[in-house]
């Protein structure tokens, strides 16, 4: 999806991703899109793999949402793609956030869940269920909304909330940072940050902007 945003915006585009699943989820969009665009390039490769990653060569944008945290060396994944900045260039990536002790449970509960027969996998999402949405549904049963919470978040961001339930307790591995940790990973690779958006210390990502100095 967001190379397909890119590609509506004008850019030439280089998609790549480990799962060939995610890659022929891209190729579909660009056949119903792009079918004829020779400036859309989309492969199967990983971010951990020198030796796919040196020939591609550098860009003006290296956008990755979300994805750097689950290869399962996440450090060398972020050493890995500031390669691929060219002089100027901008890098975007969103990184979950570190919460401690609340990060370390998760880590302990994605390991329970993926370890599991996919018939047992309800044991572990059930409580997961209560953990993150029973607040939602007492205070919309409260407020006499049942389920408006629910409703309004596929509506905002078009996905079902079971199926990004189960995106998140099965999400492993799972690796986090601090934003500050971030920040100064990438100050002394000579980058300074034009944007960030943090998730105020909760679940989710931490999102930068960096642009790369000469």
């Amino acid at each position: 999806m967001f190379s397909l945003a890119a590609k509506f915006l004008g850019a030439k585009v280089h998609s790549f991703d480990y799962d060939s699943k995610s890659v022929m989820c891209a190729k579909y969009l660009k056949e119903k899109y792009f079918w004829n665009d020779d400036n859309w390039k989309i492969e199967v490769g990983s971010v951990l793999d020198n030796s796919y990653l040196t020939p591609l060569g550098d860009y003006d944008i290296v956008y990755s949402w979300g994805v750097l945290h689950h290869t399962g060396d996440m450090w060398t994944a972020l050493e890995n793609i500031e390669k691929k900045v060219g002089n100027n260039g901008v890098l975007c990536i969103a990184i979950y956030n570190d919460q401690g002790k609340s990060s370390k449970v998760w880590w302990k509960v994605k390991k329970i869940y993926i370890s599991l027969p996919n018939y047992l996998r309800w044991i572990v999402l059930t409580p997961c269920y209560i953990r993150l949405w029973g607040p939602s549904f007492v205070r919309d049963f409260i407020s006499l909304k049942p389920f408006k919470t629910w409703r309004d978040y596929k509506d905002n961001r078009g996905m079902s909330p079971h199926r990004d339930l189960i995106d998140w307790v099965g999400g492993f591995p799972f690796e986090v940072a601090k934003a500050e940790d971030i920040f100064n990973f990438y100050k002394q690779k000579n980058y300074h940050l034009t944007s960030l958006k943090t998730c105020a210390g909760g679940i989710g990502c931490n999102e930068f902007v960096f642009q790369k100095s000469n």
